[in-house]
Formats: C-alpha cells, sequence, structure tokens
C-alpha cells in the first residue's frame, strides 16, 4: 500500500531563494505566456512497487534525468493547464481544477500511465499557489498559469509502460496568449497535415499530439497567420480543432461546434463556453462542421462569427481565415457581439466580478 493511499503522504518543504519585490515586479510587468517561472515547483514520485511517495515543494529548477529515461523515447509525457486568478479584496481563485483533474486521469489511463487521486492533483496546486502567492497578477488580462505534468521516468529502453513516474507542477506568471491581444487573429487551415486520428491520442492532452502539430503551425506563420486549424484525417472535410484551442461558429440564436469524435480533445473551456452559451439562451449544436460550410456561410453572410477557446487565450475571436486555394473573412474580420459577450462573462467569473451560477470558482 502506497504512502498516498494510507493517508500519509505530506509535502516536505525546500525553501527556494525568493526574487525580490523589485525584480518580481519587473518580470510581471510584461510576463508574455510561458517565459517566466515562480520560485518554487512542487514534485511527487510513484513507482510499481510504491505507489505515491516523496512530494515535496522545491525550488524551481533543472531535473535529473538518465539518458535512459523512458519519456525522452517513448513519450510517455502527459500534461494540464489551468489558471489562478485575482480577485476582488485580494482574494486568489482556481478555475474549475477539478475538471482538469479529471482529464488527466483519462489521459494517463489512454498512455498506460498511473492515476494520480484527484485530491493529490488538488492539493499540489494549492501548495504551490500558496507558496508562490505574490506571484499571481493583478494587471488587466493577466493570470497565475500552472502547469501540472507527469513523465516517465523509468531508465530503461525496453518497449513497455515505465515502472517510475514523476509529476510536477510548475507556475507562470500569463498575459496575452496572442501576442495582438484580444482582436481578431488569422487562421491557416491544413489540408496536408492531421493533428490526430480515430483511435489515436487527440482526445487526451500528451505531448506527442503537439509536437505533430507544429510542422503545420510554422507553415501558418510563413501564411502570415496566428495559429493552424486541422480538418478531419479520415474525409480531410471537416473542421477539427486548432493546433491549441476548439472552434466554435455563431449563427443567429445558435452556437456550432464540431463534436468530440475521440480526435478532438475536451477542452475545460470548450465546455464551459457551451454551458454559458445555453445559460444566454443560445441553441447549443454539436455536429460536423465542413470548411466548405465555413466558407460558404462567412461569404454569404449567414455566419456571424468564428471564435475560439483554450486555457492561453481563453477565448479569441477568428477574423478570416486562410487556405492554399485563398481566404476569407468572417463578418467584416471584426469581434462580434456574441463572442465579447462569452469572453467578458467567462472572464468575469474567473475574476470573480461576475456571478458564478456554475460553482466553477475555487478559492484558494
Amino acid at each position: 500500500m502506497s504512502e498516498y493511499s494510507r493517508g500519509m503522504l505530506e509535502f516536505a518543504t525546500v525553501a527556494a531563494t525568493r526574487r525580490s519585490a523589485a525584480e518580481r515586479a519587473a518580470l510581471m510587468s510584461d510576463p508574455g505566456f510561458g517565459r517566466v517561472f515562480t520560485d518554487h515547483m512542487v514534485t511527487v514520485r510513484y513507482a510499481d512497487t510504491k505507489g505515491w511517495y516523496d512530494a515535496k515543494l522545491e525550488p524551481f529548477g533543472p531535473l535529473a534525468l538518465s539518458p535512459a529515461t523512458a519519456a525522452l523515447h517513448y513519450g510517455q509525457e502527459i500534461f494540464e493547464g489551468l489558471k489562478v486568478y485575482a480577485q476582488p479584496g485580494g482574494g486568489v481563485a482556481f478555475f474549475r481544477p477539478d475538471a482538469n483533474a479529471r482529464r488527466l486521469n483519462v489521459t494517463a489511463e489512454r498512455l498506460a500511465m498511473p492515476r494520480l487521486p484527484e485530491e493529490l492533483f488538488l492539493r499540489s496546486l494549492r501548495v504551490l499557489v500558496e507558496a508562490d502567492r505574490d506571484w499571481v497578477p493583478t494587471s488587466e488580462g493577466q493570470s497565475l498559469y500552472l502547469r501540472p505534468f507527469m513523465i516517465a521516468t523509468d531508465p530503461f529502453l525496453g518497449v513497455r509502460p515505465s515502472s517510475e513516474y514523476l509529476y510536477a507542477v510548475i507556475a507562470s506568471p500569463a498575459g496575452a496568449y496572442f501576442a495582438g491581444g484580444a482582436k481578431p487573429v488569422t487562421m491557416w487551415v491544413s489540408q496536408e497535415y492531421s493533428r490526430a486520428a480515430p483511435g489515436g491520442t487527440g482526445a487526451v492532452k500528451t505531448a506527442a499530439n503537439y509536437a505533430a502539430s507544429l510542422r503545420a503551425q510554422a507553415q501558418a506563420q510563413e501564411a502570415g497567420c496566428d495559429q493552424v486549424v486541422f480538418l478531419d484525417s479520415v474525409e480531410r472535410r471537416y473542421i477539427e480543432e486548432a493546433g491549441s484551442n476548439n472552434l466554435f461558429f455563431v449563427y443567429d440564436g445558435e452556437l456550432v461546434t464540431p463534436p468530440l469524435n475521440g480526435s478532438i480533445l475536451p477542452g475545460v473551456t470548450r465546455d464551459s463556453v457551451l454551458r454559458l452559451a445555453a445559460h444566454l439562451g443560445y441553441t447549443v449544436t454539436e455536429r460536423p462542421y465542413s470548411l466548405d460550410e465555413w466558407r460558404d456561410d462567412a461569404r454569404s453572410g449567414r455566419l456571424k462569427e468564428t471564435f475560439a477557446s483554450g486555457t492561453g487565450v481563453v477565448i479569441s475571436s477568428i477574423g478570416t481565415a486562410r487556405t492554399a486555394d485563398g481566404e476569407f473573412a468572417i463578418a467584416g474580420a471584426v469581434e462580434g457581439p456574441f463572442t465579447a459577450k462569452i469572453r467578458d462573462t467567462l472572464v468575469g467569473i474567473q475574476r470573480g466580478t461576475e456571478e458564478d451560477p456554475f460553482g466553477w470558482r475555487l478559492p484558494l
């Protein structure tokens, strides 16, 4: 029986040398996304013979790994992403961390990795944020991004699931995901590469999915676009998702999004958008949505808005879609009222300035 299953697992603390208030303020003045990290990290070890053990809050720093570490050779690596938001009155709150805990375990099961008890996941977040509370930004549009991840650490080159794992959480003050801020972005529709296939790992959050998207993302940038949109891998007709975001199409009184078909990631923000849209009186439709439909309805004016959702970007309006055959604009390439309403309401819930009818906020 593991230390955790016996209720004995506690987080030992190895104190970090904290950066000064002045140095921290300078780093947080323009943090970008994923470039600046807090003073601490959390680590927890796992072994088949022990279960979960050796939980620590320790200084942020390099990991010591064998060159034979299994994750480096066979890709057993999974992760999550969520945010902590400053609240009115000086408090801070997580946004739906229980959903991330559940999704991490779905991903772990798909990659033959051990399940992490949800309560341990939530405690690991609290331990880190409590230690690095001063790194939670209070500026407009900023938050503290948390990156829990798990890697296979068995130093063994045989092709089998690892017998040892490292779970860790790091934290990064975050500004706008896209450099242009909230203005509508331009998307490149990849007709050459697929993100995921039925029966693959597209529906879980593993590093390999993102590695497979990078060449298409580079093509998007070469074409002057902000992000890439992938089509289904079978018929190459239907919109699936962007490189790191779920996609939505707004009609009069209706919100359309591709269905979770086994190759689309079930985003926490995606679920929040669907529930919030229904709460606001919109008809929510999950169905296959083709590139032809997107193009034709945008050109006819029937399609009113398109936007993307994700933890990093939250909500981003899509103004233009570009393909190798040309491009088309959606509603004049300006952000529409529904996109703005969804973003403002969702961000308001996250920041504690709007009512939270769903119980999504979790105060520290």
